[in-house]
């Protein structure tokens, strides 16, 4: 765990990983009082699970696997926010193999394209799963399992146990293979984005589900590991006023709003009490939304950045500094971040923002792709695939390498436009493009989903944004949808409206 000071600088050079080169995270999960609640059920009622449950869930599940599981055998795990979903990774972890998160809400061919690439064979799931899977893997249900357990396999901490697909946003899904020091890697961000996660009545939530590293990793697997009581409540879609219900029902105090989520909240006006603290990932939140939140929550939403190849490596903290609108945030401690040129080397103009080797949330490697592995690094550095600018030790998101619109000689980021077409009273959410332009080279393009009932023009929202930001950044064009192209991590697929608008030209 971190360890508290009054600033950032203190707490960044009291850090040090310390990691064991004998680790498995199925110990970890479980080494507090088996009387402790680990996980609050409210998906049908209210049932607490303690420790001591979800250790006998895992090691009758671990017991039922070992004969047909080996060491690194891949074993899909198809729950939405369960407590047998927690049991199911830990019961994996402890036998030595390596679990797959896969998403209820996938079709069989996203489901095929992972279990395919990932070679396994069975899959722990529900009778919903099974039905979902079909035969396409072998299903495993783990209720009503014989009492029985096995001793926790004496893994490294470097041996592989968990491999996460990418939600596709840049490219077709690929697999992170991450080892047992993974959540170990979480942790440092996990408590630095909820102002020291862990302090006493602390309750975790998120509606992000389980099968995403946002969820698995960001939430359910780092409480269970500090001892902090998770949440589990499944809203089959998104709701403003079913996210506050469950916050009250569950006592919750801190919670990971995707910024989807928290665009949700706010376009419904939505506000939430006896919240200690609100993080947030993704996507880059505005100066407004920030502003909005803290009336909202009572509380600074601390953002964080990080992505499936190497999570939660930088963050905010509200605890220890300003919120810094418009920025990502600072190194969370034990990562080195930087903004590197095409050399590798650190530069104060804008460049990658990346991750150099050494941090304990970093993939081992793209499974079975060593080409794209070998794409990933530049060096010692590992390229997010992000374009950024330091300024200090603050870290700007300025955009992905492929949404940074080259416009009249000017590069603009579409993050700030669409955060500044938010403040819009009439705008639900926007998603912001390049349009190929024969005299510009591109031109900025605006893809808006309005409130419901509201009502704006083309030419308002123009003007809003010119009034507000640089002359050359508005929108020449805006676009009304009923809805934009996202991915199920909420993500707003912005490849989906580049073609779009690239259509458009032709």
């Amino acid at each position: 765990m971190l360890t508290r000071a009054a600033t950032y600088e203190e707490v960044r050079r009291g850090f040090d990983w310390a990691i064991p080169a004998r680790l498995n995270m199925a110990a970890q999960t479980l080494a507090h009082p088996p009387e402790q609640v680990a996980i609050l059920d409210l998906s049908a009622g209210r049932h607490e699970v303690t420790y001591g449950e979800l250790a006998d869930m895992a090691g009758r599940l671990a017991f039922a696997l070992s004969s047909r599981v080996r060491r690194g055998d891949r074993v899909g795990v198809l729950f939405s926010q369960d407590a047998w979903c927690a049991a199911a990774h830990i019961a994996i972890w402890k036998i030595g193999a390596i679990s797959v998160p896969l998403f209820k809400l996938f079709k069989r061919d996203a489901l095929d394209s992972r279990i395919s690439d990932s070679g396994l064979e069975l899959v722990v799931t529900d009778a919903e799963g099974a039905a979902m899977l079909g035969d396409l893997a072998e299903a495993v249900l783990p209720y009503d399992l014989p009492a029985g357990d096995v001793p926790m396999a004496d893994t490294a901490s470097e041996e592989p146990a968990v491999l996460i697909y990418t939600s596709g946003t840049t490219g077709k899904p690929k697999g992170a293979l991450h080892a047992h020091r993974m959540l170990t890697g979480h942790l440092p961000g996990v408590e630095l984005s909820h102002d020291f996660l862990g302090q006493e009545g602390d309750v975790l939530w998120t509606p992000a589900d389980w099968a995403w590293i946002g969820g698995l990793f960001d939430v359910l697997m780092p409480g269970l590991a500090l001892g902090v009581p998770v949440v589990a409540a499944r809203l089959p879609k998104f709701a403003a006023k079913e996210a506050a219900r469950i916050c009250q029902e569950g006592g919750v105090r801190n919670v990971f709003f995707p910024p989807t989520a928290l665009r949700m909240l706010k376009a419904a006006d939505q506000s939430i009490a006896g919240l200690r603290s609100v993080a947030s990932g993704g996507e880059p939140l505005g100066a407004e939304m920030l502003a909005w939140g803290r009336s909202a929550f009572g509380v600074s939403i601390n953002e964080f950045y990080g992505q499936t190849e190497c999570n939660m490596c930088v963050s905010s903290c509200g605890a220890l500094f300003e919120p810094l609108g418009g920025a990502t945030g600072k190194a969370v401690p034990g990562f080195d971040v930087a903004v590197i040129d095409e050399a590798g080397k650190a530069t104060a103009a804008e460049g990658d923002i990346a991750v150099k080797r050494g941090a304990a949330s970093m993939m081992l490697e793209y499974w079975g792709n060593p080409v794209a592995t070998g794409e990933k690094f530049r060096g010692d550095w590992l390229l997010t695939g992000d374009k950024g600018v330091m300024e200090g030790d603050v870290i700007r998101f300025v955009g992905r390498e492929d949404d940074v619109i080259s416009s009249g000689g000017y590069r603009i980021g579409p993050a700030e436009i669409e955060d500044c077409l938010m403040t819009h009273p009439a705008v639900a959410t926007v998603g912001v493009v390049g349009k190929p332009d024969a005299l510009r080279h591109e031109i900025v393009k605006a893809y808006v989903v309005l409130k419901d009932g509201a009502k704006a023009t083309e030419a308002e929202l123009q003007d809003w944004v010119k009034a507000r930001l640089a002359s050359y950044s508005y929108p020449r064009e805006i676009a009304f949808l009923d809805a934009l192209p996202m991915t199920v991590t909420g993500k707003v697929i912005r490849k989906e409206l580049k073609a779009r608008a690239t259509g458009e030209s032709a």
